[in-house]
């Protein structure tokens, strides 16, 4: 039976090109996309619903379907400082997955990034592996996380930095061999097709797919 697919994040980079996949495959006839403030055009099978994050009581009324992709993230220079990083790149998620849980959810599928460690002396690093160990805790059926290195692809509201930035994955890309293959650049469309592809095959367990693991879900050449 068609599912329904719940996406937060879907504005940004990974999260527009999940979106359009989704509404694309049979295997959902639905999309449910949760934001702030409402930018998405309307189309066929999405429903935008308007939700404050740290609502609780609105944001449990709107977290209804099947399965949950959450590609939100932000970086410390765009939130303003540490603590508004960490409500948008773990709270909002932990929340949003525990909530899930609290439901019945039995499928999460997770954007975090390559290096994420509790451990890491980096705080974005170590706010993302405190994000997977918080949600992987929940004890979903079928938990998924992937860990792209620098994603490449063109933003609607570009960062500081961006071109530069992009210029320089791809410069390096084939320089990059053996143990830090895993750092080349990556489209964030391909991350998007392994996170489509994981969540159709439902797969039961917890995997997690850094660089080539995340290219052959999605069907790509290594």
């Amino acid at each position: 039976m068609p599912q329904t697919a719940i996406v937060i994040g879907a504005t940004g980079l990974t999260g527009s090109h999940l979106v359009n996949l989704l509404l694309h495959n049979p295997a959902f006839d639905k999309v449910k996309v949760l934001m702030r403030k409402p930018v998405l055009k309307q189309r066929p099978g999405l429903e935008s619903i308007i939700v404050d994050f740290e609502d609780e009581e609105s944001l449990s009324a709107a977290l209804q379907g099947d399965v949950l992709f959450c590609c939100i993230g932000t970086t410390k220079r765009k939130a303003g400082g540490k603590e508004q990083f960490r409500e948008v790149d773990f709270n909002i998620p932990v929340r949003c997955a525990t909530l899930a849980k609290r439901h019945g959810f039995n499928q999460f599928l997770l954007m975090s990034s390559i290096g994420a460690n509790i451990n890491s002396r980096f705080f974005y690093l170590r706010t993302k592996g405190e994000a997977e160990q918080a949600i992987t805790r929940l004890g979903f059926n079928s938990m998924h996380i992937f860990r792209p290195s620098a994603l490449l692809g063109k933003r609607d509201e570009p960062r500081p930095g961006d071109v530069f930035t992009q210029y320089l994955v791809q410069v390096f890309y084939f320089l990059l061999q053996g143990r830090w293959k895993k750092y080349r650049g990556i489209r964030a469309s391909t991350v998007a097709k392994a996170m489509v592809a994981a969540g159709v095959k439902g797969e039961s367990g917890t995997h997690i797919y850094e660089s080539d693991a995340i290219k052959e879900m999605a069907g790509e050449p290594l």
